[in-house]
């Protein structure tokens, strides 16, 4: 069988489809199916194409023993709808071409949306070489980008719906990451196949990273400081501003200290935030590869993992969980809905708080540094919670068996 992974978003890159589709990737070719990957030339989240591969219009390389195939893209820094929107379809363009003309024969084009758009490339494709089209919903668009006021444009919109039900309905196969994408794609098309494909972390793989146990020590933190790490995109989804509302109320406790790595668009208003309530308890790192943010998963005492209070959200699972779990780190959840019930009523790995409740999330975080020892059990719950239900392994067995049926 020969599967080619379609997304634009892929490794040396950080996030969630990045780590999860080399993770899928790899799974499968164990499974004997030969896997190749169409993706961009690496510039997320900064919008910079990494130096090692400036200048170049497309290339091969092989990661992970995966080959993948990389086409140029554009990656201008404009904040409006254009610039993003020729970002989008730039790749559409040059992914095609190098479909085309770079690459073999397949069973199986693999798509990752969002960006929806890149379904165009995938359904011609399928088409052209004769494959079947799976499409991959990690985020339903165009239904959150208009939730979160990203896209206003009426005709805009209604043109994005009419490529998704389009493309739904041409494929052999739509996935979805959470139950909620799972069960808002079944009722609206009831007569197609829908799979839930989870996101989930190899914990043997994520504990075989190279670990830097003095990394407290060279950051100038305290054996004793109580660190929360929120590592991940700074975005407009997140609503990370109640991290910086919560480091407020509690500058009282100097032991308790915010720790937030990442980029995105919402980064400088954040860190004018922190420099405006002359925050001393909350640590700005920038972004890092994974084999890098996971020591700091290791120093960290607990992880951060908000979203805001939008009921869009409500059948979300940020990916940045099932990490934290593999290092057996209590959570702190601003999540309601499906990943609330899985994970914090369910799986018992952390404590869950109001989203953007910056109060809520104050005495959730005073709780936790009050109590270790409850603290160490919900690292030890969500860890046994990862390996019943979230391991890659047994994730990937269910879909292979599911399409070679």
């Amino acid at each position: 069988m020969r599967i080619l992974i379609l997304t634009q978003y892929f490794i040396p890159e950080t996030g969630a489809p990045q780590s999860r589709l080399l993770q899928w990737a790899k799974q499968l070719s164990k499974k004997g199916a030969t896997v190749e990957v169409l993706t961009a030339m690496p510039n997320y989240p900064e919008m910079k194409i990494h130096p090692a591969y400036r200048g170049k219009f497309s290339l091969t390389e092989e990661i992970g023993g995966i080959k993948i195939h990389r086409a140029w893209i554009y990656t201008g820094s404009g904040k409006g709808i254009l610039p993003r929107l020729v970002n989008y379809f730039s790749f559409v363009f040059t992914s095609l071409l190098m479909g085309m003309f770079g690459t073999g024969k397949f069973d199986y084009v693999f798509c990752e949306s969002p960006p929806l758009f890149l379904g165009i490339t995938a359904y011609i494709l399928k088409v052209i070489k004769g494959a079947r089209l799976i499409f991959n919903v990690s985020d339903l668009w165009p239904e959150s980008a208009e939730k979160l006021g990203l896209v206003t444009n009426r005709y805009f919109l209604g043109m994005a719906a009419y490529l998704e039900r389009f493309l739904y309905r041409k494929s052999f196969l739509i996935t979805g990451q959470t139950r909620g994408i799972v069960s808002n794609i079944t009722s609206r098309f009831p007569q197609k196949n829908v799979f839930w494909f989870k996101n989930g972390a190899d914990a043997a793989e994520l504990e075989s990273i190279e670990n830097d146990p003095c990394l407290r020590e060279k950051l100038g933190f305290n054996a004793d400081d109580f660190l929360l790490l929120y590592a991940g995109i700074l975005g407009h989804a997140q609503g990370l501003e109640v991290l910086l509302q919560a480091a407020k109320q509690l500058s009282s406790k100097p032991a308790i200290k915010f720790l937030i790595m990442g980029s995105g668009p919402e980064k400088e208003k954040l860190v004018r935030m922190k420099e405006a309530e002359s925050l001393g308890n909350v640590f700005f790192f920038d972004s890092r590869p994974k084999t890098e943010v996971i020591p700091y998963i290791h120093a960290s005492d607990a992880a951060l993992i908000p979203l805001k209070r939008l009921d869009l959200f409500k059948g979300a699972i940020p990916s940045k969980i099932f990490e934290n779990l593999a290092l057996k780190k209590p959570i702190l959840l601003g999540v309601e809905g499906e990943a609330k019930e899985l994970l914090i009523e369910t799986g018992k790995a952390g404590l869950a708080f109001v989203p953007e409740d910056a109060a809520d999330l104050t005495s959730r975080v005073l709780y936790m540094y009050t109590h270790p020892q409850e603290r160490k059990q919900f690292g030890i719950n969500g860890y046994e919670y990862l390996q019943k239900e979230f391991n890659p392994e047994i994730i990937v067995n269910e879909f292979w068996n599911l399409i070679n049926a």
